[in-house]
């Protein structure tokens, strides 16, 4: 029997799955995508993350770590598919079919005493629904499955290092398996584990989500007035920054990613009336991205006479330096309104192909746009030579 049973093998269940077998645990990765089993199986993995590869495989080859597209019998069974949204008269609302899809795959390979942990960022109270569920379709009593919801906090591009050494939360109602959970993550994570009861750490993902939109947002907020006054508001942060007790975010194009634009809805879906500040941010960040837009468009109108031909190179797509992950990209948003009017060129240095956009190197661009809009601040854009180049700097590479 498998120590644990990892269902979504995305960007946290597959370097979850690599780095418990890597602390010499018995680990089933499992995924109802048959493209990425079969590209597994070849020797290929679907998500880059430094390390991950190398960790994968090895565990892979020598028999720790197996996957399939069916759930078997284990001692654990972790929950990492996505939560996206849906809308419900104009209001984004968290769609948890792909968690109880994932429950009900593991229901016949449940055992007395199995712990179901929920990784996937869920509203608060989802676990307890996911115990009644579980209750209402097997023979087992509500104290015989034990559940436990446990949240990650990582980011692309660092993955691996940060499911190592960042601090993690085990909500469980039972104070036994709350220390058997804390025992099994211990196996790989290095940071301190904390324990809470399950609805503490449900509301944990969501307000640490949230609070990180909100200083965004005040950022983002901060450059519409700087820009409106003439002042640099790269210059404006630095020196407010100096104040003791004052931490202000460098402003950006929009929030991208899968959590921080998605989980402070599930907050507001929720509790519309005390969640007004929450909203507000989450609209100041979707309106920066109608902002840099317009910005775009408006130098060009007052800058060129002659627009028919205009070429813009743009430099990023994905939501932040750096990784290839797509996910709610502000880029795509603002590309998606620019190539209505303008013939666009794009630079994405983190991907090899996309099936809508045709990729180019930087000098490529270079040479056939009118203007280079910096979008993304990957690694890569700060060696360009911008002399005797336009250009224009969304993302604070070169503030």
């Amino acid at each position: 029997m498998n120590d644990c049973c990892i269902v979504g093998l995305g960007y946290i269940g597959l370097p979850t799955a690599a780095l418990a077998a890597d602390a010499g645990l018995n680990v089933l990765g499992v995924d109802i995508d048959k493209n990425i089993i079969e590209a597994i199986d070849r020797g290929q993995l679907h998500i880059e993350e430094p390390h991950l590869k190398e960790i994968f495989f090895r565990n892979f080859n020598n028999g720790n770590l197996r996957v399939s597209n069916s759930p078997d019998y284990s001692n654990i069974f972790i929950i990492a598919v996505p939560t996206p949204i849906y809308y419900e008269k104009l209001i984004p609302k968290p769609d948890l079919s792909y968690v109880f899809s994932a429950i009900n795959s593991i229901l016949g390979s449940l055992q007395k005493n199995s712990i179901v942990i929920i990784e996937s960022t869920c509203p608060v109270s989802t676990t307890e629904e996911i115990g009644e569920f579980i209750q209402k379709n097997t023979n087992f009593e509500k104290d015989e499955i034990h559940l436990a919801y446990c949240p990650e906090r990582v980011l692309p591009g660092n993955i691996i290092n940060e499911l190592k050494s960042n601090n993690r939360i085990v909500g469980c109602n039972n104070e036994d398996y709350r220390i058997q959970i804390k025992n099994f993550y211990s196996n790989f994570c290095k940071g301190r584990i904390f324990t809470t009861d399950i609805k503490t750490a449900e509301l944990v993902k969501l307000t640490e989500n949230a609070f990180r939109d909100v200083n965004i947002a005040f950022a983002n907020e901060i450059s519409i007035i700087s820009d409106k006054l003439g002042v640099d508001v790269n210059q404006l942060i630095k020196l407010a920054n100096f104040h003791p007790r004052v931490n202000i975010l460098n402003p950006g194009c929009g929030v991208g990613g899968h959590c921080i634009p998605i989980d402070p809805w599930f907050l507001i879906s929720k509790f519309p009336e005390d969640t007004k500040l929450i909203r507000q941010s989450r609209e100041v960040n979707e309106k920066k991205i109608n902002w840099v837009a317009d910005k775009i468009e408006k130098y060009i109108e007052e800058k060129y006479k002659k627009i028919d031909e205009f070429k813009i190179g743009i430099l990023g797509l994905t939501f932040k330096p750096n990784v290839d992950d797509l996910r709610e990209s502000p880029s795509i948003k603002i590309i998606s309104k620019l190539k209505i009017k303008y013939k666009l060129l794009f630079c994405e240095p983190n991907i090899e192909f996309h099936p809508e956009f045709n990729l180019l190197d930087i000098e490529e661009i270079k040479k056939n746009a009118n203007l280079l809009v910096f979008l993304v601040a990957h690694d890569q854009f700060k060696k360009i030579d911008l002399s005797n180049t336009e250009y224009l700097d969304f993302c604070n590479l070169y503030g």
